[in-house]
């Protein structure tokens, strides 16, 4: 069975109060209660099984992927910007209908898709401009990763989802070099669909993600995006 490790736990604390600096997250005390509810109540012999509990725990505190808005989308002031759940959605979409590929698990693309920014439930859409290391960003990604899969209540599905998660943050597979590209793509035909619908100039988001795509799918989809933009 997979859990949390003992390091981790000891320094959550510390880890909330860092993140209060860089997000309004009210609720956190209560979700600390909830997994520490979930962690010692819910040790079910079935390890492929979640409690009832652990569920509505752990789907109560992804909810805050529905209302979080996209930071990137905020900082350029773009009207009504989408959420982490709406961009990772589109993702799971692209993975589902995506061609197949030799050597490469479409559902297990789909998965990761809605996983990759699953810890941001709690540490937000930290960007570049937050003046925050990629090394600090990604050790508090997969501390909160870790207590998310706590709140879950551990066995074979919160192995899963942090394996899945672990997979994609490494870019160790290419079902994750596939969906980093899905990534790219879905935020620049994001970026497109806001210069058609609002009038902005969203250079930028586009020239982030230049000579990036890794695969041939993502280099085909961001080229289709690119034509359709020097049309626009």
């Amino acid at each position: 069975m997979w859990s949390v490790s003992r390091s981790s736990l000891t320094t959550f604390p510390s880890f909330i109060s860092s993140l209060n600096k860089f997000t309004s997250f009210s609720s956190t005390p209560k979700l600390l209660r909830m997994a520490s509810s979930s962690s010692n109540n819910n040790n079910n012999p079935d390890n492929a099984s979640v409690s009832p509990s652990s569920a509505i725990d752990f789907l109560t505190l992804c909810h805050r992927l529905k209302t979080t808005k996209r930071a990137g989308w905020v900082k350029r002031e773009v009207q009504n910007p989408e959420s982490i759940s709406d961009h990772m959605y589109r993702m799971g979409l692209m993975a589902l209908i995506s061609a197949d590929i030799p050597g490469v698990n479409r559902d297990k693309c789909v998965k990761m898709a809605i996983v990759h920014d699953m810890a941001e439930a709690i540490v937000g859409d930290i960007t570049p401009c937050d003046g925050i290391s990629k090394t600090e960003k990604s050790r508090r990604e997969r501390e909160a990763l870790d207590h998310m899969c706590n709140l879950l209540g551990g066995g074979s599905r919160a192995k899963e989802i942090h394996d899945l998660w672990m997979e994609y943050e490494e870019s160790s597979s290419l079902e994750a070099k596939i969906v980093k590209d899905f990534d790219k793509v879905e935020m620049i035909l994001q970026a497109l669909e806001y210069e058609k619908e609002q009038g902005k100039d969203l250079e930028e988001f586009f020239e982030s993600t230049a000579g990036k795509f890794q695969t041939d799918v993502g280099k085909a989809w961001a080229l289709e995006i690119a034509s359709r933009r020097t049309k626009h």
